[in-house]
């Protein structure tokens, strides 16, 4: 609570108080008599008055970009028009000429809005305190000022209660606790708000701060379980979030109820932050709530999550640029994980500091590495008398080991992963106090460099080591191409961390593959058996730097092999092992593009494939590093699908690269697959399982996992025993986010086209698609459409007006242009991104057809346009590929001409080539019609 210096009621800048009360005084003598058209009045005025007054502060904000003054601005608007409520109802509607002792009034502030601190659209909570119970008179007041406020379009958290019954809530309850610790004094009986402030320091906060400190710990790690662990998701939540402005108000909840303080610069003189730590609090906080209050602002509702669509404009708000490799809006958000990462440094320093004051426990800060079972005691590392074992921590034993001996900075890291300790941190404030010790001469020592190696080779916990070396600041420090890609984010909506993150968690991945612990890695947990300890090493050092160039003007992955050939020698890796390392960066993209994009029983793609890779190491090594890169973008980015498209590309390639021979080859790995699937459909009869299985061509076998062959199995032993050769089916996969749609029709040359327009015309966006025929001339297509619905009933629903969409469309009972034209617009997440197009027909990619890949942004009827646009070119589609990317798509035609030849014109080629570019310039121009029309 604030002391009473600070309960002084602050002048606004953007609302004129006394101008209002006049008004009202004029609105109360027009409409003598008629009280509820006077409450209608009066709430109207001051709507209008609290928008003017947000406009003004919007553009106060946007002049000086200084968040926390515009919350503060904000908030005392809001004290002021509830002053004037107030007076408004106690001197003009229910006055008191004689008030009893039980008619006494004080209206508090309490949560957020006690704080002194609002955003455009946060919530108002206020607490009406009275000596005793209420009256009448009491319940007048608060009901007049409520019901205007609410009037008013705001959102108004309230209570009433006494002095008794405040304290005794606060006592059973944790959230009003923390209410009434933010409670602050706006008008009545200032009294009665002193009663109030005293008897909860007294008779609640005294001597319960160790339980009001796990209480407060205890939700943040359950929010944070909710919202999500990592502070470096790309579109993180700016109030909830993991070093959001919650995280913040946590800290001074503690410190404010702890160490008996009323600001946050008070701690220093606690000595739980220093002059440098509370300017860092203070940018955090004015930075997060600049962010925020635009955040409000420019949609014109409570928005805490940093979308993707909103992005950009608070970038340019805020007044970013530009610069060389790095957009405007990537800029902005390098800035916004930045200062997550500090939140997370002032929480630690916090923590450490309860600590010392035995308020907080010890074993609860091993939470970043939680496996650990604190043992008790103090003792000296046999490997170094720098550092001491602190309740299973590692801590600093002098205070100058890192200025004696920088490599100790290296050390640190070193001794904790080999003895599975966790970091205490005042070792880590340390450390990060100390990357001035980090120069040319430590990033080129040996000692240094060999404790690194060890560290990212190591088969234990290299992912937290990594990610608290990083924290710490070390890390990007030691590796300075690395610290260019700390906090950085690549705009779009493919990546869900940004770029240190994602590297980190690879070096996640790769464990648990070496491990063999998780069955989703597929062949990858095989290959990496069959690869020698120098080979693993090689293949840890690459998924660490792969992504290190991101950011650059040129492309990463060129950038990267060159950072990769200055860096490995470092780390005592010979020429030979160097040069493996650029190219697997170089080409850490290619197997993932051609398994999701390629015809992989085309033996052109195979051979072009394996002319890229020329070794079986390198395929062995690249199978892995894909698989690792995948699984670290994100939850659900990897899967079944894929899994199984890159052991057939492995498979395919492999008799290529060993002139013929092959540990698996193609007939048995059909075999194989068939027996595995008899495996599972034990319960069907032989003689229609073998029928079922000769219905499939080899690929079939070989392309789709099994989960999917069951249920193909399933649903077309249905379709085919009620006698139908068209049908469809619905299946939720939890795990990418998506709806699947599997249809089974005759198979002819506008089937996918009419799949696609029937999605666009009932809004459905397709992010991915597997296409196989039967041998007796029927399709079978699977579909995955991005999910709209968080409820699975909700999504059936819908996923039944698409499929039965598709069924009539199929039959020609729909007429899919006038549908498509009706429905198909951008999507809003879409429009926040600029990718030019490119089509790219190529002859080189396959022997008997014409190859055309498609790049570009995607939308809601794309897929349709493109292959309505190759059919009205005259032109056959023979197998084709849809592969999403966040928001860029990736699709590939397999095409020939009507007579089955390729498309060798190079004036056809051209006028392929320009038609279907045209589609995404009229999408364009179709939105800034939409947009002009808006405004």
């Amino acid at each position: 609570m604030l002391s009473p210096d600070q309960t002084m009621r602050p002048t606004s800048e953007i609302f004129d108080a006394e101008a209002a009360a006049h008004e009202l005084h004029a609105l109360a003598a027009t409409y003598s008599g008629r009280e509820s058209d006077l409450r209608t009045a009066v709430a109207q005025f001051l709507k209008g008055e609290l928008a003017r007054g947000r406009e003004k502060a919007e553009q106060l904000l946007l002049k000086e970009r200084h968040g926390r003054r515009c919350a503060e601005r904000l908030c005392a608007m809001q004290d002021e028009i509830i002053r004037v409520l107030f007076d408004f109802a106690s001197k003009r509607l229910y006055p008191s000429l004689n008030p009893s002792e039980g008619e006494r009034m004080s209206i508090v502030a309490t949560g957020g809005y006690g704080r002194g601190l609002l955003a455009p659209g946060s919530d108002i909570d206020l607490l009406f305190v009275l000596p005793y119970k209420q009256t009448a008179w009491g319940e007048s007041i608060a009901e007049a000022i409520l019901y205007c406020l609410w009037d008013m379009g705001l959102k108004v958290g309230h209570a009433t209660r006494s002095v008794d019954e405040c304290i005794r809530q606060a006592k059973a309850d944790m959230t009003i606790r923390t209410a009434i610790l933010e409670s602050r004094f706006l008008y009545g009986d200032q009294a009665l708000f002193d009663e109030l402030v005293n008897r909860f320091d007294r008779d609640v906060v005294q001597g319960t701060a160790a339980e009001f400190v796990a209480a407060k710990l205890a939700e943040r790690e359950d929010r944070l379980r909710r919202t999500g662990q990592s502070r470096y998701v790309v579109e993180p939540n700016v109030k909830d979030g993991k070093g959001g402005l919650r995280d913040l108000h946590t800290l001074f909840w503690i410190g404010k109820y702890v160490y008996r303080v009323r600001t946050v610069e008070e701690l220093v003189d606690h000595g739980v932050f220093d002059q440098d730590e509370l300017k860092m609090f203070l940018r955090c906080e004015d930075f997060l709530w600049s962010v925020r209050c635009h955040m409000h602002f420019v949609t014109n509702r409570p928005e805490e999550r940093l979308s993707f669509d909103i992005q950009r404009e608070i970038a340019v708000r805020l007044g970013y640029t530009e610069h060389p490799g790095m957009r405007d809006v990537e800029r902005f958000m390098k800035h916004y994980f930045l200062t997550a990462k500090n939140v997370g440094d002032l929480t630690a320093i916090l923590c450490a500091a309860l600590e010392a004051n035995h308020t907080k426990s010890a074993p609860a800060l091993g939470r970043m590495i939680a496996r650990f079972r604190p043992r008790a005691g103090r003792r000296i590392l046999s490997e170094s008398d720098d550092f001491i074992v602190d309740n299973n921590r590692i801590n600093i034993a002098k205070q100058d080991v890192f200025e004696r001996d920088p490599v100790n900075l290296i050390r640190i890291f070193y001794l904790a992963q080999k003895h599975d300790l966790a970091f205490h941190p005042d070792a880590m404030r340390k450390a990060t106090r100390s990357l001035n010790f980090i120069n040319k001469d430590l990033r080129e020592n040996p000692e240094a460099n060999e404790l690194f190696f060890e560290i990212l080779t190591a088969k234990n916990d290299v992912e937290p080591v990594l990610r608290r070396m990083n924290e710490a600041g070390v890390l990007g420090a030691f590796v300075r191409a690395f610290g260019r890609v700390v906090a950085m984010m690549q705009f779009n909506m493919y990546h869900h961390y940004t770029v240190d993150e994602h590297l980190i968690r690879c070096m996640g991945v790769i464990s648990e593959i070496e491990a063999g612990t998780n069955e989703e890695y597929g062949l990858a947990n095989e290959l990496v058996k069959k690869l020698q300890p120098r080979q693993r090493d090689i293949l840890r050092i690459t998924l660490f730097l792969h992504d290190i160039a991101k950011g650059r003007v040129e492309d990463h992955s060129i950038a990267g092999a060159r950072v990769a050939r200055r860096f490995c020698p470092r780390l005592g890796l010979n020429n030979a092992e160097t040069e493996t390392v650029a190219w697997l960066i170089e080409n850490h993209l290619v197997m993932s593009t051609i398994a999701q994009s390629r015809d992989l029983s085309d033996r052109k793609t195979i051979e072009n494939f394996a002319g890229i890779v020329q070794s079986l190491d390198r395929l062995k090594l690249l199978v892995i590093l894909t698989t690792a890169d995948i699984r670290a973008v994100g939850p659900g980015v990897w899967n079944g699908w894929k899994a199984q498209l890159l052991r057939t590309l492995y498979y395919e390639t492999e008799p290529v690269l060993t002139g013929g021979f092959s540990e698996v080859n193609r007939e048995r790995r059909v075999a194989m697959a068939q027996a595995e699937f008899r495996q599972e459909m034990k319960d069907w009869p032989e003689d229609e399982l073998e029928s079922y299985i000769a219905r499939h061509y080899p690929a079939y076998w070989l392309k789709v996992d099994l989960p999917h062959k069951v249920a193909h199995a399933n649903f077309l032993r249905k379709t085919w025993s009620a006698g139908r050769t068209l049908a469809t089916q619905v299946n939720f996969d939890a795990a990418r986010g998506v709806t699947e749609l599997t249809v089974i029709a005759p198979d002819h040359p506008r089937l996918l086209s009419i799949i696609a327009g029937a999605c666009a015309a009932t809004g459905a966006n397709i992010v991915d698609s597997q296409i196989y025929t039967t041998t007796d001339g029927l399709a079978l297509d699977t579909i995955s459409l991005t999910r709209e619905f968080e409820r699975d009933e909700d999504e059936d629903r819908r996923a039944s007006r698409i499929t039965d969409t598709i069924e009539k469309a199929l039959k020609g009972e729909i007429k899919l242009p006038e549908a498509v034209a009706r429905r198909a617009a951008p999507k809003a997440r879409f429009k926040a991104f600029a990718l030019d197009p490119d089509v790219n027909v190529n002859n080189e990619w396959s022997n008997r057809y014409t190859v055309i890949e498609v790049t570009g942004l995607d939308r809601p009827g794309l897929l349709y346009e493109l292959t309505a646009t190759i059919s009205k070119l005259s032109l056959n589609i023979t197998s084709a590929h849809v592969a999403t990317f966040g928001e860029r798509v990736v699709d590939v035609f397999y095409v020939t001409d009507l007579l089955g030849a390729k498309i060798g014109s190079p004036t056809r080629q051209a006028a392929i080539k320009r038609a279907l570019l045209a589609l995404f310039s009229r999408a364009a121009t179709e939105e800034t019609k939409q947009l002009a029309a808006k405004s």
